[in-house]
């Protein structure tokens, strides 16, 4: 058989680190750990790098896939540090970074007839790893129910509410047993809107999330106070980022509030230099 010539293993003269060469808008099936030992199936887009040295020409982007076909029924957050590490030791790279966003479903039963659908949940795996060091980010994107106490205190009857989305994202304590899971974050977002999404609603559920939302009016401002305030009583928590934002019904325009939080270091609590996920909007 004819000896194929690597190409990419010869030298490069021209000096220049990449920090970043690889595979993007890669379409895979994968299989996601959920809550307790339940896991789902989805497809993912898939982004993965690794840092390529100055007098390299090029790397193995076959690799990239290998190493996800080797990982793909085993994706979840706590486990993104093996895939990184693979990837980092399959291309012999100083440097990897992995990206992998997803939908996942979760079920919901309306909360009078008890009707079960199931509302997608964007999900996003992000997290870069050196021979020393590593980070990790879990990032989720919840819709919620708004309803403006302003508008409720002025109008004589009724007041005008909106669907938004509640993105966060965490770091996780490097010493905790019981990691942080998708439905974790869902609940916390649930919890601060002023009603949750559910995909079906028959006539007495729409009755009841209605005025459930009148009940329990919530600015942008003070949905992501109340995320900030979860996240920051999770003891599992090393970092997060909050982004609240309403697509507003009478306005043009949307609201949002952001902020983001890291818990002070601790010898049980170690910060990690990575490249951190922020809870940016779409």
């Amino acid at each position: 058989m004819r000896e194929l010539i690597d190409i990419q293993s010869e030298r490069d003269g021209r000096g220049v680190r990449l920090d970043e060469v690889g595979v993007s808008e890669l379409r895979y099936p994968i299989r996601v750990a959920g809550a307790g030992d339940e896991t789902q199936s989805t497809v993912a887009t898939i982004a993965m790098a690794v840092r390529l040295p100055h007098d390299a020409k090029g790397t193995h982007m076959s690799r990239f896939v290998e190493a996800l076909e080797a990982h793909r029924d085993a994706i979840a957050f706590a486990a993104l540090p093996a895939l990184l590490d693979d990837v980092r030791t399959r291309l012999d790279a100083d440097r990897s970074t992995v990206d992998i966003a997803f939908p996942y479903f979760v079920e919901r039963r309306a909360p009078v007839s008890g009707q079960l659908s199931r509302l997608a949940i964007e999900c996003r795996f992000r997290g870069v790893a050196t021979a020393d060091d590593g980070d990790v980010t879990l990032e989720v994107r919840v819709p919620a129910t708004s309803l403006c106490p302003c508008s409720k205190a002025i109008s004589d009857y009724g007041a005008h509410n909106q669907r938004g989305y509640v993105t966060i994202a965490v770091r996780q304590r490097a010493d905790e047993a019981r990691p942080l899971d998708i439905e974790d974050l869902v609940a916390i977002a649930d919890e601060a809107a002023s009603c949750r999404i559910y995909p079906l609603l028959k006539r007495v559920d729409e009755r009841a999330v209605t005025m459930a939302a009148f009940d329990n009016p919530k600015f942008v401002e003070d949905i992501a106070r109340d995320v900030a305030g979860a996240l920051r009583d999770d003891e599992r928590v090393e970092w997060f980022g909050v982004r609240v934002e309403n697509h507003e019904s009478i306005h043009e325009h949307n609201a949002f509030a952001a902020t983001e939080w890291t818990r002070a270091a601790t010898p049980s609590s170690p910060r990690h230099n990575g490249c951190a996920s922020t809870a940016t909007g779409r």
